[in-house]
C-alpha cells in the first residue's frame, strides 16, 4: 500500500513538472490548429465578425485550384532538394570537419557562415548575385563565354535557383547535427574496426553510418516539415512569381489571407499543410520502427 502510494505521488509529481510545458503546448500547437480547421469550414474575410459556414466548400475549391497543386509541386521539390542534397551535404561537412584535414578551423567558418546570416540578408544577398545585368554569377557565366541568365524571372529556372540557395543556407544545420551525432560515436567502435582490418570505407559503412541512423530521421523530419512551412525566402526573393512559377504554400496561403481577404480560404490552406506534415512525419517514424524491430543498418 506503501509503494502504491508513493507511485501515486511521483506520478502527481511527474505531471506538476510536464503542466507547464503541457500548457504551452496545448495553447500554442493544439489550439491554433483546431482554430485553423474550425476557420477553414467558413467563408471569412478575417476582418468583419460576418461568417458564412461553406463546411468543406473551402478545400472543394482548393482541390479545384491550379495554383494550389502548382505550390504543392514546388514544396515537393522544397522536400526533395532538402532530403536528397541539404542532408547528405551536411553530412559530407561534417565527415570534413571530423576528420583530419588541414584548415580545419577554416572550413568550419566557412561551412557554418550562411546559417548565420539573417533570411532576409541572404534573400537580398542572393537578389543581387542573381541580377541579370550586374550580378557576379552572371559576370562569371559571361567571362566563361557562356549568356547571361535572368535567374529569377525566367519562369522555368527560378525555382531552381530559390532551391540554390535553400540548400545553401540550411545544409550547415545539418552539418552541426551530424557533427554532434559523429562526436558521440564511441572510439571503441573504430579501434574494433581497426583490429578487424577495416579500411576507411568500411568503417564508415559499418560503423559511421548505422550510428547516425537516428541523426538522419530525425534530420528528415525536420527538412520535410520545414520544407513544408517555407515562406521567407521565397517571398523576399521571387514573392512567388513570375507567374506563380515559384509560388509555394505558404506564399500562397499568405496572399489568400492578407492580400484576397479570404481567411476561411487560406486556413483550409494551411490546415492542408498540416496534414501533409503530419502524414509525411507518421511515414517516416513508421518506417523507422520497422527498421529498428527487423535491426536493418543497427
Amino acid at each position: 500500500m506503501i509503494s502504491s502510494k508513493k507511485k501515486r505521488m511521483n506520478a502527481w509529481t511527474i505531471l506538476l513538472f510536464i503542466l507547464p510545458a503541457l500548457l504551452v503546448y496545448v495553447v500554442y500547437v493544439v489550439y491554433p490548429i483546431i482554430t485553423t480547421f474550425n476557420y477553414s469550414l467558413f467563408d471569412w474575410s478575417g476582418l468583419s465578425a460576418d461568417t458564412t459556414f461553406v463546411g468543406l466548400g473551402n478545400y472543394i475549391s482548393l482541390y479545384m485550384d491550379r495554383i494550389f497543386w502548382l505550390a504543392l509541386q514546388n514544396n515537393v521539390l522544397i522536400v526533395m532538394a532538402s532530403v536528397l542534397l541539404q542532408i547528405p551535404l551536411g553530412l559530407i561537412m561534417a565527415l570534413i570537419l571530423s576528420s583530419s584535414i588541414k584548415g580545419r578551423r577554416f572550413f568550419n567558418v566557412m561551412f557554418f557562415l550562411p546559417y548565420l546570416m539573417s533570411t532576409v540578408a541572404i534573400g537580398l544577398l542572393w537578389i543581387y548575385m542573381f541580377d541579370p545585368v550586374n550580378g557576379p554569377v552572371n559576370q562569371i557565366l559571361m567571362w566563361l563565354g557562356f549568356s547571361p541568365v535572368s535567374w529569377l524571372a525566367d519562369p522555368a529556372i527560378a525555382i531552381y535557383a530559390v532551391l540554390f540557395v535553400i540548400i545553401w543556407q540550411f545544409s550547415p544545420f545539418y552539418m552541426i547535427l551530424f557533427r554532434a551525432a559523429i562526436v558521440g560515436i564511441p572510439d571503441e567502435l573504430y579501434e574494433a574496426a581497426d583490429i578487424d582490418g577495416a579500411n576507411s570505407k568500411n568503417k564508415f559503412f559499418y560503423v559511421t553510418l548505422p550510428t547516425l541512423i537516428p541523426t538522419i530521421v530525425t534530420s528528415s523530419i525536420l527538412a520535410i516539415v520545414g520544407s513544408l512551412k517555407a515562406f521567407d525566402i521565397f517571398y523576399i526573393m521571387t514573392g512567388g512569381g513570375p507567374g506563380h512559377a515559384t509560388e509555394i504554400l505558404g506564399t500562397y496561403m499568405y496572399k489568400q489571407g492578407f492580400i484576397n481577404f479570404s481567411m476561411g480560404y487560406a486556413s483550409a490552406i494551411a490546415f492542408t499543410m498540416f496534414v501533409i506534415a503530419f502524414v509525411c512525419v507518421v511515414i517516416i517514424q513508421t518506417l523507422e520502427y520497422l527498421r529498428r524491430k527487423r535491426g536493418i543498418l543497427s
